[in-house]
């Protein structure tokens, strides 16, 4: 019977196409579609505007927009830029004011020192943040709206 060499390496017997490769080289980050991606031994300075998710594992210096995207930053990546996202994944450093439509996450083990704006966010156990977290409302075009500090609801009357 006729096997395929591929197969037989892969850790759970299919095989590795290109896809599947791309998609494992990146734990944690699922079914990604499109990625730009930052490696070790990269420095960037200055702006990266971007319409695909950005994994940054080596330096960014400046400021990153990515409106419509996941920004992650990776374990070994090292950020130092006001960032706007539509999600925020940090494992490594970063620091500057960041901006999320939908959430950030700082993971154990990850740095932020800056400010946050963003209507979801989780600290783990184990990370390091400082700064002002500012929770927003996301309306339904994933677009941030400022909730007015002195806003208050009328009490319902029992």
């Amino acid at each position: 019977m006729w096997t395929d060499r591929k197969q037989e390496n892969s850790p759970n017997g299919r095989a590795l196409g290109s896809k599947d490769q791309a998609e494992s080289a990146i734990e944690g980050l699922g079914a990604v579609t499109s990625l730009a991606v930052i490696g070790r031994g990269m420095l960037i300075r200055g702006h990266i505007q971007s319409k695909e998710g950005l994994y940054v594992d080596g330096e960014v210096d400046g400021t990153l927009e990515l409106p419509n995207c996941r920004l992650t930053v990776g374990p070994h990546g090292k950020v130092e830029a006001d960032s706007t996202a539509r999600e925020v994944e940090v494992l490594g450093s970063i620091s500057g004011d960041l901006e999320a439509t939908k959430k950030i996450t700082i993971r154990k083990g990850g740095r932020m020192i800056g400010d946050l704006r963003t209507p979801a966010i989780v600290i783990e156990e184990g990370a390091y943040f400082k700064g002002k977290i500012e929770i927003v409302n996301g309306d339904e075009n994933g677009r941030v709206a400022v909730t007015p500090p002195n806003s208050k609801k009328s009490a319902a009357r029992v």
